[in-house]
């Protein structure tokens, strides 16, 4: 158990499972995109370790760019998304991936669908290393899943609280009191 400002959390996925499933899903990534270029849009901040354990394990010719949205405070979702970095990139006509560290009530990854959307893409697929299917409030449809989780909040391995536990190995749940 380890404390992160105010709360208390236990080990919820070790880091040997997180990067197992990671390079699992890099795998199908390769499979899928053998023979093409795909853009990941990793979203920032929190899919940083994620992305990064997924590119060690990509093979296939690809690009990466960063954009920063933020709908959270403390524990819980503000329900509005801020876009505070955006893309750069051109992707009309591209293969985009887009990566995220977890999709919960799904509203923001429909704006930055909605968003990426609009500049006509070829395709787009999500990967999210969580999700919460329990707090989905907006169904978005999800091609590379790390895990489904229940709607509990987790830290660690880039998520964070307040701020605090990004650097963690593990992904640790709120302990229960």
């Amino acid at each position: 158990m380890i404390q992160v400002h105010d709360k208390q959390f236990d080990v919820f996925i070790d880091q040997e499972t997180l990067e197992k499933r990671i390079a699992a899903l890099a795998g199908q990534m390769n499979q899928d995109y053998q023979g093409q270029r795909p853009l990941l849009i990793a979203v920032l901040n929190g899919s940083f370790l994620f992305v990064a354990e997924l590119m060690k394990n990509i093979t296939i010719d690809c690009e990466i760019t960063f954009i920063r949205v933020s709908s959270y405070e403390g524990t819980g979702t503000t329900g509005k998304v801020k876009q505070i970095l955006g893309l750069s990139e051109e992707i009309k006509g591209r293969d985009v991936i887009i990566i995220e560290d977890i999709v919960d009530t799904g509203h923001t990854m429909a704006e930055l669908l909605g968003q990426i959307t609009a500049q006509k893409p070829r395709s787009i697929e999500i990967a999210t290393m969580l999700h919460k299917p329990e707090a989905t409030r907006i169904p978005v449809t999800l091609k590379y899943v790390g895990f489904a989780i229940e709607n509990k909040f987790v830290l660690g391995y880039g998520l964070d609280y307040d701020g605090l536990g990004r650097n963690l190995p593990c992904i640790y749940q709120l302990a229960e009191v």
